[in-house]
Parts: C-alpha cells; structure tokens; sequence
C-alpha cells in the first residue's frame, strides 16, 4: 500500500504544472498571439508551444481555441486564467518579498494613471518621492480610468491612482486626496464679472465636457440636468487641454478640476474661475494594488507617503484623505 501511494505521489508530482508554463500560459491569454507571447518572454516559438501543450496535457484541458485566423483562449482556459495569475503572482512572492524587505524601494514598479490627473498632480510629488528614495524607479502609464483598472487586474500595472475602482473585492483601495472642480467660462463672457455664482445661474447654458470614458463627465452631466444647462455632446473633448482651447474659442463653458487650473492655467485674460457656491462638484482619487500582490505592504507605504507629500505641496489646493 504504501509503494502504491508513493507512486501516486510520483506520478501527481510529476505532471504538476511549473510557474514557468503558468506564466507562458499568461503571455499566450495576454497577447493572443503565440509569436508576439514569445517574442516578449524571450524564448522560441517552438519552446512556448511545446510548454503550453504540455500544460494542457497535465491539466487535461484544452487551454487555446487555434485556427488560421489566429489564437483564442477557451472556455477552459478563460475559467482557469484568474487563479493562474494569482499563482504565479504569489510565487513571485516568494523571491521578491526578501529583497523587498531588505531594499524597500529599491526596484521599479508600473504606475498607472489618468490622463486627466497624471501631468497635473505628479510633477509635484515624483521629485521629492525620488528624493527620499533614490533607487526608485517608477514607470508611468497614462490610460483611461477603466483601462486603469483592467490593466491592474491583468497585471499590466503594479499599482494605479484612479477616480474610482468597481472590482474592490480583487484590490485593496486607499483613498489619496480630493480636489474641487471648477467652472471656467471666457473672459468676455456675461459669467465672467462674478467670482461665484449659483447653480441657477447656468440655466440654458452650453457646457463643454469630457468623452464619457471619464467619470467627470457623467458629474458634469448630472449638474446640467439639475441647472437645465446642455451638454454639448457632439463636442466632447478627449482631454482638459481640448476643453480649455474649446472655451477659449467661445464654443462654450465648462468644468476643470484645480489641479489642472493650478497647473495649466496661468494667463488670466484667457479664462475667468468661478465657484459654484450652492453646488460643490468634486473628484476623489483613489491609490489602488492587487490583494495577491506581493508588494502589497510596499505600496501601502507608498500611499501614505505620497498623502504627506501631496499635503506638503498641494495641502492649499485639495483635501487629502487621512
């Protein structure tokens, strides 16, 4: 009995999966592509398809649907992926966590931020951040918010700073800061003899907004509804600076948030700041990691750091969460 179960054993240990094939499987999901995977993995094609038919023998599951039109994950394969990821993820740990505790900063990490928020907040925190941690290295991805997310489910970004996050059961989420947003309005316009107004004022107005991948859009849509101003729908802007060169042309009014003004907006014979005073419009920014991440505990740090430093330099123009 005992010859037989040690064979088992044998047998069980000898068609495990390896991390190796795992992260393969990984690449192959990722790219959809069995080149490009091993392109980016550094090994031949031949090496990455032997490998991951050899995963789907020890698994005995068909992991890729493959036809002349290219290489689809299957139903299979799709079910199997998450706790894939979350494996290797947690292996990972048990190489990284060591030098992590010994180097701290000492690595590179992936941030992911919003096009919306990245050039306008981080300028004032990344130099005084690489001050106090030289060997820290961070590589900037600017994306939407919901490819914010995505990107961090899929491992694609280490951690992201976001407006928001839906899928809070699979991330940890720290709230950062708060910044007002305002109204803008030209120079020559009948709003621009007022510092503040109320919502009412904005009755029949057009306002200029964001596409609606950008949850400031749908806050300035819900406050026109409220003021009985129009969206201009057909003249959404991709980014803050298409809205503020769409103002100044006369197209029509809209709403910036500070850290944008703070940054972007230095000529005051172009555009006039108003204040909503029965209405406060704002948005929250969110610092966000993967549960299973093994840097977890490096980026709680990061965050509270970067609330000190947010305080330090931006404390007279948002609200930091603490």
């Amino acid at each position: 009995m005992v010859i037989v179960i040690f064979y088992q054993w044998l047998s069980m240990e000898k068609f495990k999966p390896t991390i190796r094939q795992l992260e393969y499987f990984i690449a192959v999901a990722d790219f959809g592509h069995f080149r490009r995977a091993a392109d980016r993995l550094s090994v031949s094609q031949p090496t990455l398809t032997s490998q991951i038919a050899a995963l789907e023998s020890s698994l005995n599951q068909q992991l890729f649907e493959r036809s002349r039109h290219g290489t689809k994950i299957s139903v299979q394969g799709r079910q199997l992926l998450p706790q894939a990821r979350r494996v290797v993820e947690e292996m990972s740990a048990l190489v990284q966590q060591a030098s992590t505790q010994e180097s701290g900063f000492d690595s590179t990490y992936t941030l992911g931020v919003s096009g919306t928020l990245g050039p306008y907040y981080l300028p004032f925190v990344v130099p005084k951040m690489s001050k106090v941690h030289d060997s820290l290295r961070l590589y900037i991805r600017e994306r939407s918010p919901n490819d914010l997310e995505e990107g961090l489910l899929q491992g694609k970004l280490d951690f992201i700073i976001a407006p928001q996050v839906l899928r809070i059961n699979e991330v940890t989420v720290m709230p950062l800061f708060e910044e007002e947003v305002k109204l803008v309005v030209p120079t020559n316009h009948p709003l621009a003899c007022y510092d503040s107004i109320e919502m009412s004022a904005l009755a029949h107005e057009q306002v200029l907004s964001l596409d609606r991948n950008h949850p400031l859009h749908h806050q300035v849509n819900a406050l026109c509804n409220l003021a009985n101003a129009q969206v201009l729908h057909d003249f959404e802007g991709s980014s803050l600076d298409a809205l503020r060169q769409m103002v100044i042309m006369g197209m029509g009014i809209a709403f910036l948030p500070d850290l944008y003004i703070l940054s972007e907006l230095h000529k005051p014979d172009e555009l006039k700041v108003i204040r909503l005073s029965d209405y406060k419009m704002s948005r929250r920014h969110l610092v966000a990691w993967r549960k299973t991440s093994p840097n977890r505990n490096l980026f709680k740090q990061f965050t509270e750091e970067l609330k000190t430093i947010t305080q330090e330099k931006l404390g007279h123009v948002v609200s930091v969460f603490y």
